[in-house]
């Protein structure tokens, strides 16, 4: 049960950090990236492997744009912010 409320809790806030300007959901965002691998090694181990491996897809999937931002800045390239996120 406390699975499936940290999940629903997950998906309402993600629900409310993507509908803030984009300027307003880098930190959020990023709570929310972190926060992910946590729940879907939870699913992983509490429901099913291939229960893990779907939600894995689901959140590269959701998580594509700022994924690739990171893999980027780890491999020393300077990828450039959308226009909305430079200060």
């Amino acid at each position: 049960m406390t699975l499936a409320l940290a999940c629903i809790a997950w998906v309402f806030a993600a629900t409310a950090v993507a509908m803030l300007p984009m300027r307003h959901q880098y930190i959020p965002g990023v709570t929310l990236l972190l926060a992910a691998p946590v729940l879907i090694l939870w699913i992983g181990i509490a429901v099913a492997w291939w229960a893990g491996v779907l939600a894995l897809c689901a959140f590269v999937s959701m998580f594509r744009n700022p994924l690739r931002y990171f893999w980027a800045k780890a491999r020393g390239q300077n990828p450039q912010l959308p226009p909305e996120l430079r200060s």
